[in-house]
């Protein structure tokens, strides 16, 4: 398969295992080829900071490993890498929104989410 020729050593789902867009057996799969499957289902509309944190664990856990995050519109992928960044100090709040926006437009839900994020890792990181 293209994502083991290509070396990508985990996969995070950030998307529900019953969705319209799963791929059935999607754990099993991944494991067969030899990547690591982590599941971090996040309710669409229900964004949650111990998702994100956990998210972020586990980037932090395979740093260094050619990792692969999606869901199923990849705007969950995009908030959450954003966010990881931007705890990282790689991108600014200003360049984490933006890579946020060049995949979609987050509606109230999302955006209060990151924005409650964002003032989250600020807090730990001591920046408030």
């Amino acid at each position: 398969m293209q994502l083991a020729d290509e070396n990508y050593r985990v996969i995070i789902n950030l998307a529900m295992p019953t969705g319209k867009f799963a791929l059935p057996g999607e754990e099993t799969i991944v494991a067969g080829l030899g990547i690591d499957y982590i599941p971090i289902p996040v309710v669409f509309d229900n964004p949650q900071l111990n998702e994100l944190l956990a998210f972020i664990n586990y980037m932090e856990l395979h740093a260094g490993e050619k990792t692969m995050v999606h869901c199923a519109a990849n705007y969950r992928a995009s908030a959450f890498t954003g966010l990881y960044l931007f705890n990282k100090g790689e991108l600014d709040a200003s360049q984490m929104q933006s890579f946020i926006e060049d995949v979609w437009q987050p509606d109230d839900i999302w955006q209060q989410f990151i924005d409650e994020s964002l003032e989250y890792l600020k807090e730990v990181k001591g920046e408030n």
